[in-house]
């Protein structure tokens, strides 16, 4: 490993470095990943070694195009292929019944496999170049804040890896949304995420959403702390919990307007015009600036439970959970 990563442009040099079994930082339009050969079992080891991610939480798998994901899978249910065929690339994940050539650590040993489509320009130039999928878990410690820029990934996993693929900044800022179909041919939302249940309500109708959290969790994204700082953060009325601590020394994350009294550089207004969109965007950022000041307390408030705000407000809840 090299003391500090080298953050750049060029594909070319993360291909070469995933071909030789390494660790490459990718973006995507959720977050950032940290991408490996999937079908390599001593480099996906190195993930969870890097992540100091426990063994049991399963990867995604990371292609090109949906056209490939037949040499992975079983089988494809054809309302699996509408939603592709709708919203990929983009953030949306497949649970599907893997092949043999998926390796066992890559799933924690489950049958199935989370497969996904990236809709972001640079990863698909670098999965064109490839000839196995990526596996790629957030680039981040396990369980703290998601990252959503280079930087992000280069304050966190810096010592650790050789290359962060620079694509900017994610657009969409919440790790994608996870389907999976039940036994009685049902489709689940196993991972609230980047694109919205009534997205996917508008092409399949009713769907069930699977709120328990596991140990042993059957798709990633499932644990029920994640995504968390290391500054307390508390969920309730922010203006009720403001009151009750020291102004200086307080973060306030927010949907739409300030908190009188607590300094306005402590406070994370996710959308001053209401728009999930930009709040899901600003979401992780936001939490890692916080986690970052000089402050002994995070006071966040839930959005309203529709479109991302959903997701939104699971990855608040996580956060919270410690």
């Amino acid at each position: 490993m090299t003391e500090s990563s080298f953050i750049g442009h060029n594909i070319d040099i993360a291909a070469t470095l995933l071909k030789k079994g390494e660790a490459v930082a990718i973006p995507t339009e959720t977050v950032y990943g940290l991408a490996v050969n999937a079908l390599d079992t001593k480099a996906v080891a190195k993930v969870f070694q890097i992540k100091q991610r426990p063994t049991f939480d399963p990867l995604i798998i990371h292609l090109s195009s949906f056209d490939k994901v037949e040499k992975y899978v079983e089988e494809i249910p054809e309302i699996f292929r509408e939603l592709a065929d709708k919203f990929t690339p983009g953030p949306l994940t497949f649970l599907l019944r893997k092949k043999e050539i998926v390796p066992d650590i890559v799933t924690s040993g489950s049958p199935f496999v989370a497969v996904r489509i990236p809709a972001h320009p640079v990863t698909k130039a670098l999965l064109e170049k490839l000839d196995f999928p990526l596996a790629a878990p957030s680039a981040n410690p396990f369980g703290y804040i998601s990252p959503t820029t280079a930087q992000h990934v280069a304050d966190q996993l810096g010592s650790k890896i050789y290359y962060i693929l620079d694509g900017g900044a994610c657009n969409v800022g919440l790790e994608s949304t996870i389907i999976g179909m039940n036994a009685d041919g049902e489709i689940e939302v196993l991972r609230k995420g980047g694109l919205s249940i009534e997205s996917i309500e508008s092409v399949v109708g009713n769907v069930k959403i699977r709120d328990i959290s596991t140990s042993n969790p059957e798709a990633p994204g499932m644990l029920t702390s994640h995504y968390a700082p290391q500054v307390p953060l508390v969920l309730g009325d922010i203006h009720k919990l403001a009151a009750t601590s020291h102004p200086e020394r307080t973060g306030i994350i927010t949907f739409r307007n300030f908190v009188k009294d607590v300094p306005s550089k402590h406070q994370i207004v996710l959308s001053p015009s209401g728009n999930f969109a930009d709040a899901a965007h600003n979401l992780f950022a936001g939490m890692r600036y916080l986690d970052s000041c000089e402050i002994d307390v995070i006071y966040a408030e839930l959005l309203p439970e529709s479109d991302l705000g959903i997701a939104i407000n699971d990855r608040l809840r996580r956060a919270a959970a410690v």
